[in-house]
């Protein structure tokens, strides 16, 4: 699987998502900073990580959402290349247009960082497919602006047309819906908030993270 990651300032969590690409992927993905304008050639994913680009300065993803490398990364995804985007980098795709809706700060106004029960909603995307509708997995969260917020007709919208991927099992931030991970129209592109990146080994306390990973390279492998 050819991939890229892509690191602004701030980014934190860029090299767990890479390790986790490399390990199940089994090739190293390319790092590609975020004033760079142009990506490699011949990507099946591209990986926007979690941290706190830009120091979450003005909102959080805002800033990082105007990079230079954002409109390849956009322009990729219109032509089917796979997006990941997690924590920060869900965040940075609702800012630059990539998906719907917007990241708030948490109903209480808490950092929330522990493991949190992820129902999988929809089973039959790019990203999903190694899971099974309704099943519930054990992924870690980390974020103080994760409360996932959309008018009523585009949370319908999403619902209606299959694109709400995960919810959480139990309230965790107020996020509406308890939706915790959002597809675009065409599916190839998912923004989610729990870091399926720090459960792929079982010394990570669990591997419930590694199927997203699979579920691609088996598309690539296929």
């Amino acid at each position: 699987m050819k991939a890229a990651v892509i690191v602004f300032p701030g980014s934190n969590c860029d090299r767990d998502l890479a390790v986790a690409i490399r390990d199940i992927g089994g090739i190293a993905p390319a790092m590609v900073w975020h004033g760079d304008s142009e990506l490699p050639e011949g990507l099946d994913l591209i990986g926007v990580p979690g941290g706190f680009s830009y120091g979450d300065y003005l909102r959080s993803g805002a800033m990082a959402a105007r990079s230079p490398i954002m409109r390849a990364v956009a322009d990729a995804a219109e032509r089917g290349v796979a997006v990941l985007g997690v924590c920060n980098g869900f965040q940075v795709l609702t800012e630059a247009g990539m998906l719907p809706g917007a990241l708030m700060r948490n109903a209480g106004i808490d950092f929330v960082c522990r493991d949190v029960p992820l129902v999988v909603e929809n089973a039959d995307s790019m990203f999903t497919g190694r899971y099974a509708k309704g099943q519930t997995i054990s992924v870690p969260v980390a974020h103080h602006d994760g409360n996932y917020f959309a008018d009523d007709a585009t949370l319908d919208r999403l619902e209606g047309e299959g694109r709400v991927a995960f919810r959480y099992g139990e309230p965790v931030n107020g996020s509406a819906r308890n939706i915790a991970g959002v597809l675009n129209a065409k599916g190839n592109v998912l923004g989610m908030m729990p870091h399926p990146e720090r459960r792929i080994e079982t010394a990570h306390g669990g591997a419930d993270g590694r199927g997203l990973f699979e579920g691609l390279l088996g598309l690539v492998s296929a």
